[in-house]
């Protein structure tokens, strides 16, 4: 009994060290006190992830998240789906395209195309922070993360880069540790949609993965913040939280309250 204690402490003991996040990154304090626009300030006839959306949220004075693929061509699109269907009505996927063809893709109905992430870096011109959540397929990791970096270098402005893929995450600390880095994760036994192996999604949704990425902050579903690897990340290491998506004002108000970082849609807090 004492040995099979001893083992089940010591399970314990790593696990811990498993979820360690870095701690006291200065660019975190420029990235506080924003509220951020969920793929933009969308809504009422104004598609998600759109120059329309992004206008309207620096209108408002609001940060924004948004999702970022690369193309066939190399160039960077911000749109949150691989699979165009839901966004534009069209078969396909996003990283077969190359830059020129984004114009012929109509985003919900609208005159509103697909924009490059240099021309969302352009219209925010660091008037409020960003959110760059990149998105890799297959084994494009290494050439998206090359790529973000190459046109955020270039861009006057606060960020933070965050991913769901840890692979992303673990290529920032290896190769730009200076720039302020997030896991994304949430239960992923509740996702309907999630097609991840049943040992992968308990490896994300206890953050397993962070002593190899280290990460800033902590993105985490609202549902789902109150899970013990959260406690772990925020309260044992001191990492930064960052709630999504909230949708109501009683939300918001909540995460705000808990010190996470919001990230907001359907309402303007």
């Amino acid at each position: 009994m004492l040995i099979v204690l001893r083992i089940a402490i010591i399970i314990f003991v790593l696990y811990v060290l498993s979820t360690y996040c870095r701690h006291g990154h200065q660019g975190l304090v420029a990235l506080r006190g924003w509220s951020y626009a969920h793929r933009g300030l969308h809504g009422n006839e104004i598609p998600e992830n759109s120059l329309a959306a992004f206008t309207a949220a620096v209108r408002g004075g609001y940060g924004s998240e948004l999702d970022v693929h690369l193309l066939a061509d190399g160039e960077l699109a911000v749109i949150h789906d691989s699979l165009l269907m839901r966004t534009t009505g069209a078969q396909g996927r996003i990283e077969d395209l190359t830059a020129d063809q984004l114009c012929d893709y109509h985003l919900e109905g609208t005159d509103q195309t697909i924009p490059l992430l240099s021309q969302v870096l352009d219209l925010y011109a660091g008037s409020a922070p960003l959110i760059v959540e990149l998105k890799p397929l297959g084994d494009n990791v290494d050439a998206l993360c090359r790529k973000a970096c190459e046109q955020l270098d270039n861009y006057n402005g606060v960020f933070c880069v965050e991913s769901f893929d840890p692979r992303c995450v673990h290529w920032f600390r290896k190769n730009r540790p200076e720039i302020v880095r997030g896991q994304l994760t949430e239960d992923f036994f509740k996702s309907e949609t999630s097609k991840l192996p049943a040992v992968l999604k308990f490896a994300l949704k206890a953050q397993v993965f962070n002593f190899l990425t280290r990460p800033d902050f902590v993105a985490y579903k609202y549902a789902d913040r109150k899970i013990f690897s959260n406690f772990l990340c925020r309260r044992i290491w001191g990492a930064q939280g960052v709630s999504w998506t909230l949708e109501t004002i009683e939300e918001y108000n909540t995460a705000v309250k808990e010190g996470w970082i919001p990230i907001f849609e359907n309402f303007c807090p």
